[in-house]
């Protein structure tokens, strides 16, 4: 799957911006900014589990790309004391690939699959026993000569992380003992994040270019620390070094990101429903064939952030732009699609209390 520089992992990356993107991570729950929900329930879980002296439960992280999924499972290993070993679900081709990983697993430690979701179905099956009974079942030989050996495990915890949830089997979610969610950020976390990154990599901020940084990152820590380096070399070579608001400003409008955090590929998204399709319903692969992109990257990558920020509904029937997609773009909406965005959380909330209190009266 291709994805843009700034909402990316780290596969595009040479050698030495892995070696700051490793640096940029907190090693600690202490140290992890944001989620604190989560965050504090996995405190009590891995304390509990060190106290008892039992492997974690498996834990299933789940959620948009870059907010944190692979730094958490870090730094579960780390509180745990134990190493960890990292691989991804389309990695996994065949049985024996899953169980060359498990039977070097010391106790305890942690197993990190990315993209659990796309998991062979047949690696699928050979993982449900290791996870429930720590052991697993390796045919030998194929016909009439096939014998099945069973291979006993030590305690291990898995860590699945998944963009995509809703594709995960009925039995193995259900194998996760922990569950949990992670959400956007808003600006203000961000903007530590960004400070706090800068310090890291010794670039002087100001707070103010900090928190422009931090406004145009889509909520997502990983983008805020690409577009804080991109954003460190405008400083060396249009300034003095030093990250300004100004600097700030022209950087991420030079890399195409507007004030909302939308980048080329977004507005392509937009324009292409709005212009093409005018405004609507029309389906994802469309959409893709029409961006000249991949639909699963359009889905996993950029629709998120566009529905949460109510620039595209979604419908049985494709995908809409909103009225506030025709506002961003300066385009002025057809009078027929009018009063058809959606909601926002804030305009259903009081609809609800006065549905409830009416409900109460006709009692």
């Amino acid at each position: 799957m291709r994805e843009p520089f700034m909402t990316g992992g780290t596969d595009h990356m040479d050698s030495g911006e892995k070696e700051i993107d490793k640096a940029l991570r907190p090693l600690s729950f202490a140290d992890f900014t944001g989620q604190a929900k989560v965050v504090d329930n996995l405190q009590i879980f891995v304390g509990a589990a060190k106290q008892r002296g039992e492997a974690l439960d498996h834990v299933l992280l789940h959620g948009p790309p870059g907010l944190g999924k692979t730094t958490l499972s870090h730094i579960i290993a780390n509180e745990l004391g134990a190493g960890i070993k990292m691989t991804s679900g389309p990695v996994l081709d065949k049985p024996s690939d899953l169980a060359g990983l498990l039977t070097n697993l010391d106790p305890h430690d942690v197993l990190f699959i990315d993209e659990i979701h796309r998991l062979n179905p047949v690696v699928e099956e050979y993982l449900y026993s290791a996870m429930e009974d720590y052991r697993i079942d390796i045919l030998l030989d194929s016909g009439p000569n096939a014998r099945s050996v069973q291979i006993s495990l030590s305690p291990f915890t898995l860590i699945g992380a998944t963009t995509r949830s809703g594709m995960l089997t009925s039995p193995l979610r259900a194998r996760f003992g922990i569950s949990s969610r992670l959400e956007y950020y808003d600006a203000k976390l961000l903007t530590d994040i960004v400070m706090r990154s800068a310090e890291i990599l010794a670039t002087p901020i100001h707070e103010d270019a900090a928190f422009e940084i931090a406004r145009r990152s889509r909520g997502t820590p990983r983008i805020a620390n690409n577009l804080l380096r991109r954003t460190r070399d405008f400083a060396q070579i249009k300034g003095t070094g030093t990250i300004t608001v100004d600097i700030a400003q022209f950087a991420l409008n030079a890399l195409d990101v507007d004030a909302r955090g939308l980048d080329d590929m977004d507005k392509r998204i937009l324009n292409t429903i709005i212009d093409k399709f005018k405004g609507g319903p029309v389906g994802i692969s469309t959409i893709a064939t029409a961006c000249g992109e991949e639909a699963e990257t359009i889905e996993e990558v950029y629709e998120p952030f566009l529905i949460q920020e109510g620039y595209i509904k979604r419908t049985s029937r494709g995908r809409e732009a909103t009225e506030a997609a025709y506002k961003h773009l300066g385009k002025l909406m057809p009078q027929h699609l009018r009063g058809n965005s959606p909601a926002t959380c804030s305009e259903l909330r009081p609809r609800s209390r006065v549905v409830e209190f009416s409900l109460r009266l006709s009692l």
